[in-house]
């Protein structure tokens, strides 16, 4: 397995992963997917198997704010070069290759480039059962969150670095 940043040519096998892992409702669009590997083309990772194929990503733009808003992902904001707090809006695996420890590699390739760009933290929303992964990942439960993307209880993620 090897981490790329993404590229558009990887977009339909991120959109796969994204319909697999959220419902309609939390899915994000293919037009947002093209923007976020537009903008965000430092903070994008996929992870690929031997094969060159897609089995993971993670994204989310380095902004001022501590915490994901859910216009962000109506909008998705510009990358600072340095410094600010990286945001996660997605981080999804196929679900043939679930279980492997992918996830955890992927946020820890992450955390190098966020540390890589001075950012003070990392910080995400989760649904409530997806708490304790990222907490065995270092991140603390900082409460629920000024959320309703996808009429959805979320909580917010932070990992200081």
């Amino acid at each position: 397995m090897r981490f790329d940043l993404a590229s558009l040519s990887d977009l339909d096998e991120i959109m796969t992963i994204e319909k697999q892992g959220f419902n309609s409702a939390e899915a994000g669009s293919v037009e947002g997917y093209r923007e976020r590997i537009q903008k965000l083309n430092k903070t994008f990772l996929v992870a690929k198997d031997d094969s060159n194929k897609v089995i993971g990503f993670i994204c989310g733009p380095a902004v001022s704010t501590r915490f994901v808003k859910d216009e962000m992902y109506d909008k998705t904001p510009d990358n600072m070069a340095i410094g600010g707090h990286q945001l996660i809006f997605t981080i999804a695996i196929s679900p043939n290759f679930r279980g492997q420890g992918i996830g955890s590699r992927l946020l820890n390739e992450f955390e190098k480039i966020a540390k890589r760009d001075k950012r003070e933290s990392i910080a995400l929303t989760c649904l409530k059962d997806r708490i304790p992964f990222y907490e065995k990942n270092g991140f603390k439960n900082m409460g629920q969150a000024d959320s309703n993307h996808g009429n959805e209880i979320w909580f917010n993620m932070e990992k200081i670095i």
